[in-house]
C-alpha cells in the first residue's frame, strides 16, 4: 500500500467516525425528545433532515473511501461507479438546503409583525416545512440523476485516452460547452441556496441588532454583558462562516473537476476531504451552540 493512500485513507477515517458519532448523537437528542413526550418545534424537524443528509455524505465519501483506501473493497462493476457519486451529491445537496431552510425559518420568524415578510409567519407550519423539506430531496434527486449516467468502471486494460479518469471510475468526455451547460445546472441549487442563506443570516444579525438596542435601557449591564442577541449573533456568524466557507470550497473543486480533463489524485481527494468538512462540524456547531432556543427566546419578546 503506497503512503499516500494510507495517509488519506487514515483522514477519511477520523474524519468519518467523528462525523458519524456527532450526527448520530444529535439525532439520538431529538429522536429521545419524541419518545419522551416533549412537543416537538418546527426547528427540529429540520435538523433530523439536515442529520439524514449529513449521514448520507458520510457513508456515501467517507466509509466509501476509507475502504478504497485501505485495500478493504474493490469496485468490481458500474454499480459501485454510480451509486456512490450519486448519493454523495444528493445528501450533500440536501445538507446544503436544508441549512439554508433552518436560516431562512429563522429569519422569518425573528421578523417583527409589521414587517413585509410578516405574511410568512403564519406559513411557517409544519406542513409547510414538511412539503419544503420533500421539495428539496425531490430538488436533489432529479438534479443529481444526469451525474451518474455516463459513470463507469476504469479497467486496468482500458484505453482512457477519451474518457475523464476519477480514479477508479471514469466518464467519456464531452465538448467543453456541453460541460459547462452541465456545471451550471448541477451547481445552480447550491448558488440559490447559499444566496438565500446569506440573505437570511444577515437579516437575522440585523434584527438581533435591532432588538437589543430597544431593550438595552432596561438591562442592567453591570450584570452581565454577554446578552441573548450577542450569544445568537456571534452564533449565527459562526455557523454562516463555516458553511460559507467549506461549501464555496467545495463548489470551487466540484467545478474544477467538472470543467477540467485531467484530475490529478490530490485534487480528487482534496475536493472528498474538503466534502467532509461540512458533514462533519455542523452537529458539533448544533451541539454546542444551541442558538434554535435561544433565537426562540428572544422571539417571545420581540413586539411589531
Amino acid at each position: 500500500m503506497a503512503t499516500r493512500d494510507l495517509t488519506i485513507g487514515v483522514i477519511f477515517l477520523i474524519k468519518t467516525l467523528v462525523g458519524i458519532l456527532g450526527n448520530f448523537s444529535l439525532l439520538y437528542h431529538y429522536l429521545l425528545l419524541d419518545f419522551t413526550g416533549c412537543k416537538p418545534r418546527p426547528t427540529d424537524l429540520i435538523v433530523k433532515n439536515l442529520t439524514l443528509g449529513n449521514i448520507l455524505v458520510l457513508f456515501s465519501v467517507g466509509i466509501h473511501n476509507t475502504m478504497l483506501s485501505f485495500g478493504w473493497y474493490h469496485i468490481r462493476s458500474d454499480f459501485g461507479c454510480k451509486i456512490f457519486p450519486y448519493v454523495h451529491r444528493v445528501g450533500r445537496g440536501v445538507s446544503i438546503g436544508t441549512t439554508c431552510l433552518l436560516s431562512v425559518f429563522q429569519a422569518i420568524t425573528v421578523r417583527p409583525r409589521n414587517s413585509r415578510c410578516a405574511a410568512l409567519k403564519g406559513k411557517s407550519h409544519p406542513k409547510c416545512i414538511v412539503a419544503s423539506i420533500v421539495l428539496c430531496w425531490v430538488l436533489q434527486i432529479l438534479v443529481n440523476v444526469l451525474s451518474p449516467l455516463f459513470m463507469t468502471i476504469t479497467l486496468n486494460n482500458e484505453n482512457i485516452t477519451n474518457r475523464k479518469s476519477f480514479g477508479y471510475c471514469s466518464i467519456i468526455r464531452h465538448e467543453k460547452s456541453r460541460d459547462l451547460l452541465c456545471v451550471a445546472l448541477l451547481s445552480f441549487p447550491d448558488v440559490l441556496f447559499l444566496g438565500l442563506m446569506l440573505w437570511a443570516s444577515s437579516s437575522l444579525v440585523f434584527y438581533l441588532y435591532r432588538h437589543k438596542q430597544r431593550v438595552q435601557h432596561v438591562r442592567r449591564t453591570n450584570i452581565s454583558t454577554l446578552t441573548p442577541e450577542s450569544t445568537a449573533t456571534k452564533t449565527i456568524l459562526l455557523l454562516v462562516s463555516t458553511f460559507v466557507y467549506f461549501n464555496t470550497l467545495s463548489f470551487i473543486l466540484h467545478t474544477v473537476l467538472g470543467l477540467f480533463d485531467h484530475l490529478s489524485w490530490y485534487l480528487l481527494n482534496t475536493n472528498l476531504v474538503i466534502s467532509l468538512c461540512f458533514p462533519v462540524l455542523s452537529p458539533f456547531l448544533l451541539m454546542r451552540f444551541p442558538f434554535l432556543h435561544i433565537l426562540a427566546s428572544i422571539c417571545h419578546f420581540l413586539t411589531c
